[in-house]
């Protein structure tokens, strides 16, 4: 059955290739709603993701004849999504990012797991709160699936780097969900 998607994916793209907008609009429709996801995550305005979603996907419409069959479709368009969503954070507001060494992460038998649900719900909310920097490197790392290594080549910056941004981001997460839990609930930045 997932051959058979390729295969769509394929022709669709194909006939994008020879200039078809229908096509075009046939793979908007596929990818429109988890590429937008992928643009708010890291920009929080729905106005500006929107705006951000329509340039990457007319980006990918004019390079759609580089697209070479190297990786997935959805993995080409999501990087000139999220390259388009940091282009337009660098442009509005520089973020600076310093080299750190990289430390160990926060051990996970220092969270208490019972109620998972409403601590999904509250890293959710703290990496939302996150300054951009932080906010970009650990949604690329979390809801991405993206390596340090990948990450540190999308964002300009060394694989250190996004080890040391997502470690901060970790710890004022963490810091998030204690205050939370004192009933001391406070933005993390």
């Amino acid at each position: 059955m997932e051959n058979i998607d390729i295969n769509i994916h394929k022709e669709l793209i194909e006939k994008c290739k020879h200039g078809s907008h229908a096509a075009f609009k046939d793979l908007y429709m596929l990818y429109a709603k988890s590429m937008y996801n992928v643009a708010f995550r890291i920009l929080r305005d729905s106005n500006i993701t929107e705006d951000i979603l329509q340039e990457a996907f007319i980006k990918a419409f004019y390079k759609i004849n580089q697209f070479d069959y190297q990786a997935t479709f959805g993995a080409w368009l999501k990087r000139i999504v999220v390259n388009q969503s940091l282009d337009y954070l660098r442009k509005e507001s520089r973020w600076l990012m310093d080299d750190l060494e990289n430390k160990s992460i926060v051990e996970e038998e220092d969270i208490d797991w019972e109620d998972i649900e409403l601590r999904v719900d509250m890293v959710k909310e703290a990496i939302l709160n996150l300054p951009s920097g932080f906010r970009t490197v650990a949604s690329l790392y979390l809801f991405e699936g993206y390596e340090h290594k990948e990450i540190a080549e999308i964002l300009d910056i060394s694989e250190n780097t996004s080890k040391s941004q997502f470690h901060r981001a970790k710890k004022k997460i963490k810091t998030f969900i204690q205050d939370y839990e004192k009933g001391q609930v406070r933005a993390i930045y």
